[in-house]
């Protein structure tokens, strides 16, 4: 089959072997053959393949290309598109944020795939070394907290992202129905939780405040030395910042769930991110936002049990209950702060 009919087909997708033949074909390299590829794991929704060149450590892409069918258990399908707006979201972005956002490379928009530089040589996924319980991931929690801040000011402030990203419609296939609905259908024993999820979704699509990542997550952040990188952008849309937020805090108290004997540093972490977060945001913080991001905190926590992409990590029926009564009770009956939230999470270990 030749070049232009395989960049034509449906069917085409990435793969470390395939791939320096599509880069040369493309013009973006002169000898595919210099190249090594791997693939990066990860994900669900992507192909994500890193590209090298021996004895050039500054020349490093990663090659992203959206999948229809998403690679979970339960039937999960997502309009390939939203790549589209990933690219999108990038660029537009990057000039308020940035090298904390990688610079695009190329965009295939035919075959839903673009290429970015990659983090530097040697930058460390940010969920790694939460889950080996790093003293370092409070600093970088605060980073964390204040790149949130940047972003949220940064787009709230201009009418152009609500323009580009007012289309909610990968969010809710990526977020709002796997998540929420799901979650709310897989709780026929509790009416008043299922009601407590409509509420929640119903109140949350009526914000409309800045540009909201809607992938904010440990697994999305890698650190090199002082440094953090964001990517995966392709739920990015116009709404509730206090989404992201949350689920950045959801993770981090799951991780305490799972490895107990280090919820301490958890919980610093959380309470850093927060406080970062607060700060960078400043004094006109909407007061709905605290009340808001408790709220999400219950919801995503029983949804990575029960929804459609539940976290790997947690494994035993026991530990899962707990979760679940945890989100149960603060979907039911939210405590007034993060702190105090903190505090009645705490109590569980």
């Amino acid at each position: 089959m030749g070049v232009q009919n395989i960049m034509s087909a449906e069917d085409f997708f990435i793969s470390p072997e395939n791939l320096p033949w599509y880069l040369a074909s493309q013009d973006l390299v002169k000898d595919s053959k210099n190249c090594v590829v791997r693939e990066l794991g990860g994900g669900v929704s992507n192909i994500v393949l890193l590209v090298e060149w021996p004895g050039e450590p500054e020349r490093r892409w990663v090659v992203k290309q959206s999948l229809g069918k998403l690679r979970v258990k339960d039937d999960w399908r997502s309009d390939r598109e939203r790549i589209l707006r990933e690219v999108d979201a990038i660029r537009l972005l990057r000039p308020n944020l940035g090298k904390a956002l990688p610079d695009v490379i190329h965009m295939d928009r035919q075959n839903y795939l673009y290429i970015m530089t990659a983090a530097p040589q040697g930058s460390l996924v940010w969920k790694e070394s939460l889950l080996a319980c790093r003293r370092s991931d409070l600093s970088v929690a605060r980073e964390v907290g204040l790149l949130l801040a940047r972003l949220i000011n940064c787009t709230g402030a201009s009418p152009k992202f609500e323009l580009w990203f007012h289309d909610r419609t990968h969010f809710d296939q990526l977020r709002i129905h796997p998540y929420y609905r799901t979650t709310a259908e897989r709780q026929p024993g509790h009416s008043e939780v299922q009601i407590a999820l409509r509420e929640l979704i119903a109140d949350s699509l009526k914000i409309r405040t800045s540009i909201v990542h809607g992938d904010y997550s440990p697994k999305n952040i890698l650190v090199h030395g002082r440094d953090i990188f964001l990517i995966d952008f392709e739920v990015v849309h116009w709404g509730d910042p206090s989404f992201d937020a949350a689920f950045l805090m959801n993770h981090l108290f799951l991780k305490a769930f799972h490895r107990p004997q280090f919820a301490p540093i958890y919980f610093d972490a959380a309470r850093e991110f927060w406080k970062a977060l607060r700060i960078g945001l400043g004094a006109d913080t909407p007061r709905y936002f605290e009340f808001m991001t408790i709220r999400h905190l219950g919801g995503l926590m029983l949804a990575r049990i029960d929804g459609k992409s539940p976290v790997e990590y947690i494994c035993d029926d026991e530990t899962k209950e707990i979760v679940r009564d945890v989100a149960r009770k603060i979907l039911l009956d939210p405590p007034s702060s993060l702190e105090k939230l903190v505090e009645r999470i705490s109590y569980e270990f």
